[in-house]
This record gives C-alpha cells, sequence and structure tokens, in this order.
C-alpha cells in the first residue's frame, strides 16, 4: 500500500486548506476559557518528512491562537490534520510510516524504506497498540467501523477499511486522529464538521 506511495505538495496544500479552515472555526468560537477574542500566535514547526513526505517539510507553521482578554491570555490551539501533537514527523508520515512499519521486522529494513530511523518507527508501532487504543477517538472509530480493530495491525486496518486512494484515506484517518493533536481545545472534533 505505501512503498510506492509519496506525499506531494498538493496533498499537503489541501491539507493546510483544511487546517485553515479549523482554525477559523476555534477563532469564531472565542477563547474556550472564558469567552475572549482569540488573536493569532502561530508558531514555527520544523517537520519531517522521511522519504515519503519531504514536499512536506515546507508546512512551518502550526496555527494557534491566543486570548486577547486581559487576566486570561490563555492559549487554544486547533485540532490539526497535518501535524499529530508534538511529533516532529508530520501525520501522515507518522500514519504511512507505522503501516511500513509492521510490513518489515527488521530495522535496516524499516529505515531503508521509510528514511525515519527503526526506533522511532518502533515507538509509533507501540502507540497505536498501546495508548491510542484507550482514547476516545479510538472508540468513536471503532464504533463508526462497527467490526474489531486488532491492536496489532492498527493502522493499517483502519486505512484498509476505507475507500478511496492511499493519499485520501491517510487523509480521513487523519481528519479523525485531528483531536489528539491538541489539548488545549476542549471537543476538538465539533470544529472538524463542516469543514471541507
Amino acid at each position: 500500500m505505501f512503498n510506492e506511495v509519496v506525499f506531494g505538495s498538493e496533498f499537503f496544500e489541501g491539507l493546510r486548506r483544511t487546517d485553515a479552515a479549523i482554525a477559523e472555526a476555534v477563532r469564531v468560537a472565542r477563547c474556550p476559557h472564558c469567552g475572549g477574542p482569540l488573536h493569532r500566535g502561530d508558531y514555527g514547526r520544523k517537520p519531517r518528512g522521511g522519504l515519503m513526505a519531504a514536499a512536506g517539510e515546507a508546512q512551518v507553521r502550526r496555527y494557534s491562537f491566543c486570548c486577547g482578554q486581559e487576566g486570561c491570555r490563555r492559549r487554544a490551539t486547533p485540532p490539526s490534520v497535518r501535524f499529530l501533537g508534538r511529533r516532529v514527523y508530520l501525520e501522515a508520515v507518522v500514519i504511512g510510516v507505522s503501516v511500513l512499519g509492521l510490513a518489515f521486522r527488521r530495522a535496516q529494513d524499516r529505515h531503508r524504506a521509510t528514511g525515519v530511523p527503526a526506533r522511532t518507527v518502533g515507538r509509533w508501532c507501540s502507540w497505536w497498540s498501546g495508548s491510542f487504543v484507550m482514547t476516545a477517538v479510538f472508540a468513536a472509530l471503532r464504533a463508526r467501523l462497527v467490526t474489531s480493530l486488532p491492536r496489532a495491525a492498527l493502522p493499517g486496518i483502519l486505512l484498509a477499511r476505507m475507500r478511496g486512494s492511499t493519499p485520501h484515506r491517510v487523509g480521513q484517518l487523519g481528519r479523525w486522529l485531528a483531536p489528539l493533536t491538541t489539548a488545549s481545545v476542549s471537543d476538538g472534533s465539533r470544529f472538524l464538521r463542516g469543514v471541507p
């Protein structure tokens, strides 16, 4: 599935537009803590794309806001379909490389195929079968797909249940994972409704 997939600049431009629409929905909703106005406070990222997403390394801004209400000034970072929390690698890379990590058992093969250190791939595979299955996002996915999702086959089993091209499926899974990408905006999934 991922052996020949390369995520290009058009793919990441689509994800950037989705992130911009989500950010605008968060801005309009105002500060989740006090209701004050939100002002742009983006911050820089230095994402890595490995061998499959070098074009994504141009995505260097994470949309974020700062409350303009005196006394609050708390940060509100919207959910993202480009960045998976604080991970250095882009979300599409984490998904794609994790699938390849299951296919290649030897560390050398994992690194050669993805350009991502084998230890990093191992941590991601452990996250999918460990912490991820304890999240509300996983529970919602399992309910949506109305099927059992074996931990050892994640995230590949999720992508296999979706339709469309591989980049489209990765983008869709990224939308489902978006609520996991921030802790400063609660119920992040509501900001994804109606976003193209």
